[in-house]
């Protein structure tokens, strides 16, 4: 990889300089907040900074990446929910990274193939290609700019050095055991370098480590690639006989299809038997339903993407198993998701419950979309599965769900008196806000008061950075500071 440095990357490296301080200060100077959101804006002016007269490709799909990116960079500030806080350490890097990748490959590279992914993974490698070539540049332009002959000689004093570190550790050491003032004078040697802390320096390292970090992927997202990657639509894909599939999908729908009307007969009537109660029958089946719910939608995916269909009978007849496949997944997901609505209203609502909800409506839309799918073969299921789901787990860590809960258990209190506020003491500062609506309430509820005195006076002595400032955490603590307790 040839590199020519010119004038503007000089400019670009100062610009990342910065960027890198602003990372730091961003995301390991505290709790990250309204930091997040602060260090996406800045990232994205020095990117576009940098390409201000680049033609991007796939700019729509780029729009919507984009979006995501800041909305869930946003959610740092608006909400509080750790789950998703821990899970967008992962995610938000790796959308910002398929961003950049996606608006700058050729215009009609096809990026729902496999050949994308191998696409990033080649990027972030010429990332580090191109910081080592850099480096030799810098050496060589160094050893030039001093000259060959001191450079040789500045060689040698730094050998000379390294060789006399050991030696004079234990010199030193002797010398020390010797004379008592000389000793005092060497020890007091490191408060002279104070200013050179372990902290400081790994936050120097940490700037060092983003700055080219930054400055080699968008250097090199620039750089034509000589070697074209293929699209794949030539190599051999493994098929499956069409005749097995049949027979496998003819079997499995047998056993759906009885589970289906037993459904019909005793749980959707109103019917139980056994002696169970609707909670104890929601809770024995509710996550059996849902994983095979899945494999469902795995067989189906396989199916479509995989089994040979050599005649026009064996392509109807396997449109036709799938599509009772799709319909018994449908009577499955909608029997785990009242079982899951029954569960809640006997012991209440979680996080983990309500996102569950979530997650099987958005179950629906993808067998809506599959059950397309099978009849409508040029549709991209890969192209549909990203992009949906990538909005859907937006739409989830930034509409706040513990807000959802909140609400959920206190209209089930209203209804039956009960409710778990240890539990809502355990969520996100949204849950704290609940408590102090419900004690306002009903402030005779035990163990209340003492839950709100502790989070008052946690709000009087927390004092955090300004990166880490979230708008629930201030309204909660607010809310606590005028609240009377006494």
């Amino acid at each position: 990889m040839e590199i020519k440095i010119g004038k503007s990357d000089w400019l670009f490296l100062l610009l990342c300089l910065l960027l890198g301080i602003v990372a730091e200060e961003a995301f390991f100077r505290g709790e990250v907040g309204i930091s997040y959101i602060v260090f996406i804006m800045s990232f994205y002016f020095v990117f576009f900074w940098k390409y201000r007269s680049f033609p991007f490709s796939h700019q729509r799909l780029g729009y919507l990446i984009v979006c995501c990116i800041w909305l869930l960079s946003a959610s740092y500030l608006l909400n509080d929910n750790q789950l998703f806080k821990a899970l967008n350490i992962v995610v938000i890097p790796g959308l910002v990274i398929s961003h950049l990748v996606l608006i700058t490959s050729p215009k009609n590279f096809k990026w729902n193939q496999p050949a994308f992914i191998t696409l990033i993974f080649s990027r972030l490698l010429d990332m580090f290609k191109y910081n080592l070539k850099f480096s030799s540049v810098l050496g060589e332009g160094l050893k030039h700019g001093v000259g060959g002959d001191k450079w040789l000689v500045w060689k040698k004093i730094l050998i000379g050095v390294a060789i006399s570190i050991p030696v004079l550790m234990v010199v030193l050491r002797l010398l020390m055991s010797a004379d008592t003032q000389f000793e005092r004078i060497i020890g007091g040697i490191p408060d002279w370098f104070n200013v050179l802390d372990a902290e400081g320096v790994f936050r120097l390292i940490v700037i060092l480590i983003s700055t080219f970090g930054f400055f080699g992927f968008m250097q090199v997202l620039l750089i034509k690639q000589i070697r074209v990657l293929k699209q794949q639509d030539n190599t051999v894909k493994f098929q499956m006989d069409g005749i097995i599939s049949i027979t496998v999908l003819v079997l499995i729908n047998i056993v759906y299809i009885l589970f289906t009307l037993v459904q019909f007969k005793y749980f959707f009537s109103g019917t139980l038997q056994d002696n169970y109660t609707y909670a104890e029958y929601a809770r024995k089946g509710f996550f059996e339903l849902l994983f095979v719910t899945l494999i469902n939608l795995s067989i189906t995916i396989f199916v479509i993407t995989f089994v040979q269909r050599t005649n026009s009978f064996i392509k109807r007849f396997t449109q036709v198993l799938l599509t009772i496949l799709v319909l018994s997944s449908s009577v499955m997901l909608s029997s785990a998701f009242l079982r899951l609505g029954m569960y809640e209203e006997a012991y209440g609502f979680t996080f983990t419950r309500v996102l569950v909800h979530s997650f099987m409506i958005f179950l629906v839309i993808i067998f809506a979309y599959s059950l397309v799918k099978i009849w409508v073969e040029k549709l991209s299921l890969f192209h549909f599965y990203f992009i949906s789901s990538m909005i859907y787990y937006t739409a989830i860590a930034v509409i706040d769900l513990d807000k959802i809960v909140i609400k959920e258990n206190m209209n089930r209190f209203e209804t039956s008196g009960k409710i778990d506020i240890n539990y809502l003491n355990q969520l996100s500062y949204t849950g704290v806000a609940g408590l102090i609506t419900l004690y306002e309430e009903n402030p005779d509820i035990p163990g209340l008061q003492n839950i709100l005195l502790d989070r008052k006076r946690e709000a009087i002595t927390t004092n955090l950075p300004w990166q880490s400032y979230n708008l629930k955490r201030e309204q909660a603590f607010s809310k606590l500071k005028k609240l009377d307790l006494e």
